[in-house]
């Protein structure tokens, strides 16, 4: 009964273990609530370092090394707003003077020139220039003195046109070397050539060939153990290019007169369109000197007046190609492929029709 006062003061110890006494403080029989909290760690915005007691101060990581590093421990902050930058102005800055995105897990892409321009809100176009026009009209004015030759002498300018044109669509499409699908193109164009010698030069003989190759392009992807994305791409680019070699056979299926009128009007047209004109101002003019060139070409043969009408529609077709050519920044090497096939080839059904339509 002596002890009972004792007790009374202790405090309830539910496991039947004794308080264990500060360091420097001794027991006096009961425990202060608030003493513990002088020598416990307060949270007050900053983490402590707890061997030295130094405040860490709360730095914002690098972006460049922020996934190389480990960060430092940092305050609790909160939930970020929407309207919070998620990284500092300096790092777009840098982002935007080296064309790199700031610093991720998962990567970011080098932008292009193309997608550059089109943030920028400038066009994504870049004409192929005098040399490349200067080459087409070399080409068109080969394929016009040829065919004025004959059949087999116009065979020599037009497989070098249906080489470059295979070849400069898969440049044009960031697909190279891709030797297989250059070579698949030429060679259908190839096909295309003989077919129109052993049946006379008949048109069907271009329809039947692209409707082969394209059965042949889409069982050879379906082979291929790339991912399902880029045999789609694949087969689209080779389907094209091998269209495209295929149909600029059309200048051996057209009548003689026709296609040296309408290689001379692309040439004509090809030329005064790399003049240094606003666009709108340049596609007149083109389409004004593709007729004259039509006209004279025609008092020549047996064409007449009505080449002004197979010149201007040849250039058209001959602008149309030309734009895709120049499309998405493409390189140099795309400017002496595509830029000097592609009007070319793109004349070729123009030729053919009007020429029949025009005989």
């Amino acid at each position: 009964m002596t002890d009972q006062p004792n007790r009374q003061n202790q405090p309830y110890d539910p496991y039947g273990q004794q308080p264990q006494a500060w360091p420097g403080q001794g027991y006096q029989g009961y425990e202060d609530p608030h003493a513990a909290q002088q020598y416990t760690q307060q949270w007050q915005g900053q983490t402590w370092e707890t061997q030295n007691h130094q405040a860490v101060s709360a730095q914002a990581p690098d972006p460049e090394t922020a996934i190389l590093t480990p960060q430092s421990p940092r305050p609790h902050q909160g939930p970020r707003t929407p309207q919070e930058p998620a990284a500092p102005a300096a790092t777009d800055a840098d982002a935007s003077a080296t064309g790199y995105g700031p610093a991720t897990v998962g990567g970011n892409a080098r932008v292009t020139d193309a997608q550059r321009a089109r943030a920028e809100g400038r066009s994504p176009i870049i004409e192929p220039g005098m040399q490349p026009a200067a080459l087409t009209a070399l080409l068109g004015l080969l394929l016009a003195g040829a065919a004025a030759v004959g059949t087999y002498a116009l065979l020599v300018p037009l497989v070098i046109l249906q080489a470059v044109t295979a070849a400069g669509w898969f440049r044009l499409n960031g697909m190279w070397p891709a030797r297989q699908g250059i070579a698949l193109g030429f060679a259908g164009a190839l096909a295309a050539d003989a077919a129109l010698l052993v049946s006379g030069r008949s048109p069907s003989a271009i329809l039947g060939t692209i409707g082969v190759w394209v059965l042949l392009a889409l069982v050879l992807q379906l082979r291929s153990h790339a991912d399902p994305d880029e045999r789609m791409y694949g087969l689209m680019a080779t389907v094209a290019a091998s269209a495209l070699a295929i149909v600029a056979g059309g200048y051996l299926a057209a009548a003689a007169d026709a296609v040296t009128v309408g290689a001379v009007a692309v040439a004509v047209a090809v030329l005064a369109r790399a003049l240094p004109l606003p666009t709108p101002a340049s596609v007149v003019v083109s389409l004004l000197a593709a007729a004259g060139a039509g006209i004279a070409m025609g008092s020549v043969t047996d064409l007449g007046t009505s080449g002004a009408l197979l010149g201007a529609g040849a250039a058209v077709c001959a602008l149309i190609g030309h734009r895709v050519a120049s499309y998405d920044y493409p390189s140099r090497f795309v400017h002496f492929t595509a830029g000097v096939a592609l009007p070319l080839a793109a004349a070729a059904p123009a030729v053919y029709v009007l020429g029949r339509a025009l005989a």
